[in-house]
């Protein structure tokens, strides 16, 4: 295919420069209507170009094709059979690809370190979740995807199940065995989706981890916003073989998504799909070999460890590590991620992503030069130059890894929609919990709905809120109380 083409931009060139006036939303009419001030932070070309799909990039019947021819060249980019755009993220397009697969009672193996928007899919369809717990490092307590054996004895002792939901790269850049798992799958006769919203890049580079879609998986889901240069919220579903049906997976999509999804994203996603192919591999061996230096300069830093490959990669650990996904352990400082970043983002106006009670990360892609990077050494070197002005950490009571193994008690839909009361903390232990608690960054639930709570979990919860941790999804966000099914 021609992947000089750009369908999307293309057709929104033509809509701008043929002069078009339209009497159908969006109602700021190409940026007309809009409050001048709003146009000087923002731009006035932001509006030009936000135009309606339907009798606007296309015709009425979508006849010209635009948004299908690209989704095609996606497809034909990342050795998918088809592609989906999305406009609502990967939460959207994980939910989706959940209800592709199974249906209300249904069993699907899932990975318990997955995003709450997985959560959230179960609870919307009444899916019932078989988890496939994640392989736990004591030494720096981090846990990377479920292994291959798990996979087989959650097989094992649920043959009934549908397929399976692996969560790889995580928010770490801990990598799963793509391959041999869909191996495992297949053998069962059912299918495997990834939640890939991190590997957005794989495909492009020989040198980074597995790309799903080559790895046999049978649908994956990408957030080309995360590690790509598309906009907030743009995402891909890709799937290939026989085992879910295409039309299938537009429907649950369609149910899901969005009637006035963005032109704007689309674009974004266009336009990063065009580069990828004609400059990919160029850009990024350049950010592979600027991301080893810069690894090497911040483990250089007195007091920063720069988690290596070896740190995570091996036996009973992850597969395989995104080296552009840089994990600084900060405890030989004795400070944690939390008020770390908080103060790289005070003194020296730098954000960090994930942050937790010892860590933070810093992602390096194909945006980044030594400029940018320079700014993160000189802040990482200040930081651990200054580490006196930051309270020391504050200790957090990390479960045992079985005790993160909660029992599923009931459906995640039943204790969510069912009748619910409010308890103390001490009260909630014993009971099912109706509600998700997820440290965000990086949003995998400590409980979900269903589960019985703990006291570990409870005292890692409260003690956890206590050093910084944020969370942003219960009904009580500094957690007096813990929302129960009722009995």
């Amino acid at each position: 295919m021609d992947h000089a083409q750009a369908p999307v931009i293309e057709a929104i060139q033509r809509y701008r420069e043929r002069g078009h006036l339209g009497f159908i939303p969006p109602g700021h009419k190409q940026g007309r209507g809009i409050d001048p001030r709003l146009a000087e932070v923002v731009g006035r070309d932001v509006f030009a170009s936000d135009i309606i799909l339907m009798n606007g990039l296309d015709d009425r019947r979508m006849s010209q094709g635009v948004l299908a021819r690209a989704e095609e060249l996606m497809a034909d980019a990342v050795d998918a059979a088809e592609a989906y755009f999305s406009t609502c993220g990967s939460s959207l397009s994980v939910k989706s690809a959940m209800l592709a697969v199974a249906g209300p009672g249904d069993a699907l193996l899932v990975s318990r370190n997955a995003h709450k928007s997985v959560v959230a899919g179960l609870i919307i369809s009444g899916v019932r979740p078989v988890w496939v717990h994640p392989r736990w490092d004591g030494r720096f307590h981090l846990a990377h995807p479920p292994g291959l054996e798990d996979v087989r004895d959650a097989f094992a002792t649920h043959p009934d199940a549908k397929g399976m939901l692996l969560v790889t790269p995580t928010d770490y850049g801990g990598c799963a065995a793509i391959r041999e798992t869909a191996r495992v799958c297949h053998d069962h006769d059912v299918p495997l989706i990834v939640d890939e919203a991190w590997g957005a890049h794989f495909p492009f580079h020989p040198d980074l981890p597995s790309w799903a879609m080559d790895a046999d998986a049978d649908m994956c889901v990408t957030s080309v916003h995360k590690m790509g240069c598309g906009l907030e919220q743009g995402s891909v579903f890709h799937l290939q073989g026989d085992r879910i049906e295409p039309q299938a997976l537009a429907s649950r999509a369609d149910l899901l998504g969005t009637t006035s999804p963005s032109a704007l994203i689309f674009a974004g996603l266009d336009g990063w799909r065009r580069q990828m192919v004609q400059h990919g591999e160029e850009l990024l061996g350049r950010t592979l070999e600027l991301a080893a230096s810069v690894r090497a300069e911040l483990a250089a830093i007195p007091g920063i460890r720069v988690l290596a490959r070896d740190d995570l990669v091996g036996p009973r650990l992850a597969d395989d590590h995104d080296p552009l996904k840089i994990v600084l352990d900060l405890a030989e400082l004795d400070r944690s991620g939390y008020d770390a970043s908080e103060w790289l983002r005070e003194h020296h106006r730098l954000d960090m992503g994930l942050s937790d009670h010892r860590r933070m990360a810093a992602q390096i892609t194909i945006a980044d030069d030594e400029e940018t990077t320079g700014r993160l050494l000189t802040a990482i070197r200040d930081l651990a130059e200054r580490a006196g002005e930051i309270r020391p950490a504050k200790p957090v009571d990390l479960p045992e890894p079985g005790e993160l193994e909660l029992e599923q008690a009931m459906l995640p839909r039943d204790a969510f929609f069912g009748p619910t009361e409010d308890v103390p903390p001490e009260e909630a232990i014993g009971r099912v919990c109706a509600e998700v608690i997820s440290p965000y960054p990086p949003g995998v639930p400590a409980v979900a709905p269903g589960e019985v709570i703990t006291r570990p979990v409870v005292d890692y919860l409260l003690s956890g809120l206590d050093a910084g941790m944020y969370l942003p999804d219960p009904g009580d966000p500094q957690l007096k109380t813990f929302r129960v099914v009722q009995r």
